[in-house]
């Protein structure tokens, strides 16, 4: 019986989901399909096909496994995309189908910082005012309305697009895409006189937090969701070599 021709579906809308589709791309005989969810409306696009838009579910996406004939999934989500994940994991299992989860690594505290640590959006809303008055946002458009509530805070809020209400009362949006540089976070925080930052432990380039850390600022850190049941890489190097274990 022949075996089925490798196909690759990339869950994507990271730079290590767009560094493992460009270097697919390079290996003979492997189709790479990238999946997006679509919550911006100009991503950054990977090399090769690209799909947008959810599943359906873990019920979804195994007949989407099914129907495409994928043979191998890497989930190259962000490491907050708990629930793509979570169907990623059940919807491989119920296809038949290996599964690699690439996370980049978390960040680690360095001397000089002052962070916090707390499990989620919801207990950062509740500590917020002990820390700051003056605080920058960097959570993500869909999560700013936990702050909403937050009347004793003013807020620096930056995202890709614009964010939807809920939202707090006084806010002021910044539209911007990284990566971005260790001075140009100084003068921000510096410009808006911010005295707390408050961002996800999602990992990659680290320059507000040490501009964060020069200026002596507290950080409110929220933590990853917990570890999927899968295996996990950290880089898209450990990933190539798991799809090379395959055949691809």
């Amino acid at each position: 019986m022949t075996a089925p021709a490798p196909r690759l579906l990339v869950l994507g809308g990271t730079a290590e989901g767009r560094a493992l589709a460009a270097a697919c791309a390079t290996r003979p005989g492997l189709e790479t399909i990238s999946s997006l969810a679509g919550r911006t409306s100009a991503p950054l696009l990977p090399h090769g096909p690209v799909r947008v838009g959810g599943f359906g579910g873990a019920d979804g996406l195994a007949s989407f496994l099914r129907s495409e004939r994928i043979t191998a999934v890497v989930d190259a989500t962000h490491p907050f995309a708990a629930t793509m994940t979570d169907n990623a994991v059940t919807a491989s299992a119920a296809a038949g189908v290996p599964l690699l989860v690439l996370r980049r690594p978390g960040w680690t505290e360095r001397p000089g910082d002052d962070w916090r640590r707390v499990p989620s959006i919801e207990a950062a809303a509740a500590l917020l005012p002990r820390l700051g008055g003056r605080v920058f946002l960097t959570t993500g458009r869909q999560t700013i309305g936990a702050f909403a509530g937050v009347d004793e805070c003013w807020f620096l809020a930056r995202s890709v697009e614009p964010p939807a209400p809920p939202m707090p009362a006084r806010l002021e949006v910044v539209l911007d895409r990284g990566p971005f540089t260790v001075e140009g976070e100084r003068r921000l925080l510096a410009g808006h006189r911010i005295d707390v930052l408050v961002t996800k432990d999602s990992g990659g380039g680290a320059a507000k937090l040490t501009a964060a850390r020069d200026r002596g600022i507290p950080v409110l850190l929220i933590d990853r969701p917990p570890a999927p049941a899968a295996e996990q890489v950290a880089t898209v190097e450990a990933a190539l070599s798991w799809l090379a274990g395959l055949g691809y």
